[in-house]
């Protein structure tokens, strides 16, 4: 029998969670300090998603990333890795001494995201690929009697690859219910907006046989109520379709057009921070 999970990392409340995606918040900011660049607007955008599901909804072992009885959270936008590596260093999985050091040539914490690093499950960096692999890990699950859950998120920008609505069509097919696709729809990629027209997204996993809901992916009780919403094994494979801001919590990155890769002076650092705190308190 698997061990079952410490509670400890359980957290109950909507403000509790808020704390916790801020404190995700601060530690993305002391990650990206001094490098001048980054994917730090995703991070802000996705810090209410993480908190709630690393501190509400995964049966993992803090002390055993590997444990057999986990439930998987994939990350299949691997860019986004920054906000993942801030939540797996506030459970324990990433030391200290690790996170200044993000991003920089030879480092254990790449810019995309490496399944070397314990509490990463993929490797991200081709995108498109996430809920493919997660799709198989939740088959695998079923196939083995395993009573835990994936938790895949992926992009807006991701939907425009053919592999997303592959793995969308074979999760519905196989009646793969223990699998929640949550894509974050912040209406950017590389060059600026969103290039193709994909709306209307949520109504297009319905179509697919998805039970989905559409929330702002930047409130914490409405993620908490979807979570809870989609909870059931009935056969469908479930969808929360996120509407994100990027920079979310820092005004000056919340208002810039070209807010895929940030690049930020280095006086520019210190004023984000007191912008986040100022804004947040």
């Amino acid at each position: 029998m698997p061990k079952p999970m410490p509670l400890n990392t359980r957290l109950r409340t909507a403000a509790e969670l808020r704390f916790e995606a801020l404190e995700l918040r601060r530690t993305i900011l002391r990650m990206a300090a001094d490098k001048g660049e980054g994917y730090v607007a995703q991070g802000m955008d996705i810090a209410d998603l993480l908190a709630v599901v690393y501190y509400r909804e995964l049966d993992y072992d803090p002390a055993d990333p590997a444990w057999s009885g986990r439930d998987r959270f994939v990350l299949s936008i691997g860019h986004y890795s920054i906000a993942l590596y801030a939540v797996l260093h506030r459970i324990g999985y990433i030391p200290e001494t690790k996170l200044d050091d993000f991003g920089l040539n030879g480092a254990d914490l790449a810019l995309s995201t490496f399944d070397d690093q314990p509490g990463v499950e993929i490797t991200g960096g081709s995108l498109g690929q996430g809920l493919g692999q997660a799709v198989g890990m939740a088959l695998g699950y079923r196939l083995d009697k395993h009573p835990g859950r994936i938790i895949c998120t992926l992009s807006d920008g991701e939907l425009q690859e053919g592999s997303v609505w592959e793995a969308a069509m074979a999760a519905s097919s196989h009646r793969i219910d223990n699998l929640v696709a949550v894509i974050d729809c912040n209406g950017i990629q590389a060059d600026g907006p969103t290039v193709l027209d994909i709306e209307p997204i949520a109504d297009k996993w319905r179509a697919f046989g998805w039970d989905t809901r559409e929330i702002d992916g930047n409130d914490i009780e409405a993620i908490m109520a979807a979570f809870d919403q989609l909870r059931e094994r009935d056969g469908r494979p479930k969808a929360i379709i996120l509407r994100t801001t990027p920079g979310k919590g820092i005004p000056t990155l919340e208002r810039r057009d070209r807010a895929h890769f940030v690049r930020v002076d280095p006086n520019e650092w210190a004023l984000l921070s007191e912008e986040l705190e100022s804004n947040n308190g």
